[in-house]
């Protein structure tokens, strides 16, 4: 991973209060024992032993107190630094607000008597609560000296120095920086053992560090370590179990550090330089990537001289003038005719992810024209494919307006707007910059006396009434006059090139999932017939954490797919958690069926072999989007009636659940063990000479009828030694120098092959799969390689 350079830029504290509290009182006790309390109003605090961490209450906001762990020493603008809260989104009065240690071990936080939180620890030896030098808050137990709890196991928003970070941490960012309740963004270890950073509102949920457009090995990690452990240590070094390591620019001991996810959804090291925090290390350099933060339908800018805004582009306005991440608001509405929008065009603008449809190799009218007859499309991204040879562009259809910031030359997004609004655009992005102003919390308590005017409720009661009838009668008439959506999936079957079934249908085709006929790492396949009396084969994908939007993309991308060696998709089926897919039904199954049995001769191997060499050369170098399979293998080639080859499953790998089921072979290694090239194992680049390693693993097994790894005698026959199906064949092909004769071919082909076969056409086969399964993959040949040399056999016979 390429760590940034990061410049030390001098930034305020995290807390910007005008009410700092006091220095702590000469009666402020070092430990809180049990039965003993610490009361708001006397503002005793616990020390740390070294005076460089205070624990106690401290005032968030006007009669808004946490109970907290601060650095002791305030920053030049007289402000203190927070490192932990106990109760964050809930914040105590000024009065009557107490901390206890019970008799019996329960740590608890009061607010006028009601209880706020707790440790919930109880324990029969003595205790005491003591803050460490460290800055961790611990209960002690005397007997075996250990922590029955601690805060360092609880963060916030910030780490310290040798606090671990693992599997049970997570980070919450604060909503704003006057607001220390819980964010929009957190900091934690995935499924897949990786430290990621995620954003989280009601209406969006997306990762977005690392990169999630890179493979894990792209951006500098690693799944294979479970422990899911990470350390930052006192000179500025951190490291973790997925590989992310980096050394702050300050490297040294004499600095106190903290590493905090801030509110703008960054990590940032922070080291303490004459009272004032400087950043060491930053994950981001680039602030505009950051997802949600400028909320929806808003545009991010930034300067190094001025920071980070954003703004809203024509045709909307800001939802909140003193909070950024709201967002803007159309001033518009998008139903009604399609003649009634046009476009205006942003260059260098990016919104990403939300494509509800993919089109590839897309003139613009189409594009616009998709947008158009869409309701919900908001706008559309038509971008210039440079990696294509000739090139060609992509259109991307928007029905969220999330994550919109200025990216390179070859991303355009047309927005959709009433004609009257392009019509006044004046070629620039609106300026109506979200200001994000200052604002204190002000707690209401039942003991404060309340005072209101009665005809000001009236007014309030009766503008609410009406406000619910208003609305509830837009709603109703909006049912009443909605189209049909019949429309809508006609559009979408163009665009992704086949059907769109409901689940009801798949389960009536189905005949309720009856008739199963396979299954595999990516879900169950089942036997149906179409109203049209087609026989197909119905997938049923294991549960996906895919939305709509992106499994949209991919299902299009497979529909613009065609060759006859490819599995035919007729539809798909997405419905709440149901992934679908409705391919065309062969006859006689899997290969992986077929090998084992009598049914294949010599002409139907070496047939199965070029049609399957000829379909992967297909996704990779001749179809318009370049697609790796990941999992070759006899389960995913499909023969029909004829015994005609057809590689299933192809491009499916980003479709199914990426999570930690049983049988899934998605995670971070992809394929299956047996037929998974070194690249995968040893964390190396991967590329398309993946699938033909697994393609030669595939045809040697065909050859010979074994399985990639068996037991076979040895020479001296005393014992059995377990070789790999690659080391042996190459073993044979070595002693017999030219070609195999005829007593080498029984020894190692398959017996259930029947009929004669060419002697020199099966060398030269054997050939070929040996050095698609060599180690080192630039030593193994391309599909469309394989593809010539196979053709070259077929004209020798």
């Amino acid at each position: 991973m390429h760590l940034p350079l990061v410049f030390f830029l001098p930034l305020i504290t995290l807390c910007h209060f005008p009410h700092v509290v006091a220095p702590s009182s000469p009666s402020s006790p070092r430990v809180l024992t049990q039965g003993s309390s610490l009361l708001v109003e006397k503002k005793h605090h616990l020390i740390s032993s070294n005076g460089l961490f205070t624990a106690g209450f401290y005032e968030i906001g006007q009669n808004a107190y946490c109970f907290a762990i601060w650095f002791s020493q305030p920053m030049l603008n007289g402000n203190h630094t927070l490192v932990w809260m106990a109760n964050r989104n809930e914040p105590v009065n000024g009065k009557r607000s107490r901390i206890s240690l019970s008799k019996r071990g329960n740590l608890i936080l009061r607010d006028v008597g009601q209880r706020i939180w707790a440790t919930n620890t109880q324990s029969n030896s003595p205790l005491q609560l003591q803050l460490l030098d460290s800055g961790n808050l611990v209960l002690t137990e005397f007997e075996n000296k250990s922590y029955l709890w601690q805060s360092f196991s609880f963060p916030t928003d910030t780490i310290l120095p040798n606090q671990p970070f693992t599997k049970d941490t997570v980070l919450i960012s604060s909503r704003s920086s006057t607001n220390l309740s819980s964010g929009f963004y957190k900091l934690y270890f995935d499924n897949d053992n990786v430290i990621s950073l995620l954003y989280s509102s009601n209406e969006v949920t997306s990762v977005y560090w690392p990169e999630p457009y890179l493979l894990t090995w792209e951006a500098g990690r690693s799944t294979y370590n479970n422990s899911r452990f990470a350390l930052l240590d006192s000179k500025g070094r951190f490291q973790s179990s997925d590989n992310l390591t980096f050394i702050t620019t300050d490297y040294g001991d004499a600095l106190q550090r903290r590493l905090t996810l801030d509110v703008d959804g960054n990590i940032r090291v922070y080291s303490l330089n004459k009272r004032s925090w400087r950043v060491s290390w930053q994950a981001i350099l680039t602030p505009c990537t950051i997802h949600g933060i400028c909320g929806p339908n808003s545009l991010c800018t930034y300067s190094f001289e001025s920071g980070r805004s954003c703004t809203c582009p024509q045709g909307y306005k800001s939802k909140n003038h003193s909070d950024l991440s709201f967002g803007c608001e159309s001033t518009f509405d998008l139903s009604g005719h399609h003649k009634k929008f046009e476009f205006i065009k942003l260059p260098h603008v990016e919104f990403y992810g939300f494509d509800s449809i993919y089109i590839p190799s897309s003139s613009l009218k189409e594009c616009k024209n998709a947008c158009l007859n869409d309701s919900n499309c908001k706008a559309f991204q038509y971008n210039f494919d440079k990696d294509k040879g000739t090139g060609s562009f992509r259109c991307y259809i928007k029905t969220l307006l999330f994550n919109g910031y200025y990216r390179g030359t070859h991303h355009v997004t047309y927005l959709k707007l009433p004609k009257n609004d392009v019509l006044s655009y004046n070629q620039h992005v609106a300026n109506n910059v979200l200001d994000c102003s200052s604002s204190m919390i002000q707690l209401k308590r039942t003991y404060e006396k309340k005072s209101a005017n009665g005809s000001l409720k009236f007014m309030l009661w009766f503008s609410i009434i009406l406000g619910v009838i208003e609305v509830t009668s837009f709603v109703f008439f909006y049912y009443i006059t909605k189209q049909p959506s019949g429309t809508t999936q006609t559009y979408l079957a163009i665009a992704t090139g086949f059907k769109r079934f409901t689940y009801a249908e798949i389960v009536k085709a189905s005949n309720k999932f009856r008739e199963e006929i396979g299954r595999g790492g990516g879900g169950i396949v089942y036997k149906g017939i179409l109203p049209d009396n087609r026989v197909v084969a119905i997938k049923q994908l294991h549960e996906a954490i895919q939305g709509e939007a992106e499994f949209l993309a991919e299902m299009s991308t497979i529909g613009w797919i065609n060759h006859k060696n490819l599995i035919e998709t007729y539809g798909y089926c997405i419905e709440g958690k149901h992934r679908i897919l409705v391919y065309e039904y062969m006859e006689n199954g899997s290969l992986a069926k077929n090998i084992g049995g009598n049914q294949l001769d010599w002409q139907n191997i070496f047939e199965i072999a070029f049609g399957v060499a000829k379909g992967l050369a297909y996704l990779h170098e001749e179809c318009l989007e370049w697609v790796l399979h990941c999992d070759v293998k006899p389960q995913n080639i499909l023969l029909d009636a004829s015994y005609n080859p057809k590689v299933a499953d192809f491009g499916l790998s980003k479709l199914f659940q990426q999570g930690v089921k049983e049988n899934s072979l998605f995670s971070r290694i992809r394929g299956t063990r047996g037929y998974m090239a070194p690249e995968w194992v040893f964390n190396l680049p991967i590329t398309s000479k993946v699938d033909v390693y697994s393609y030669g693993m595939v045809v040697l097994e065909m050859i010979t009828g074994r399985s990639p790894t068996y037991d076979q005698p040895s020479d001296d026959n005393e014992m059995l030694e377990q070789k790999r199906l690659v080391s042996w064949l190459n073993e044979k092909v070595h002693r017999a120098s030219e070609c195999l004769t005829e007593t080498q071919i029984t020894e190692l082909l398959n017996p259930m092959i029947t009929g004669e076969y060419e002697i020199g056409q099966l060398n030269n086969l054997l050939k070929v799969a040996l050095e698609c399964v060599e180690d080192d993959k630039d030593a193994r040949p391309t599909m469309s390689e394989v593809v010539k040399r196979l053709l070259h056999l077929e004209m020798e016979v």
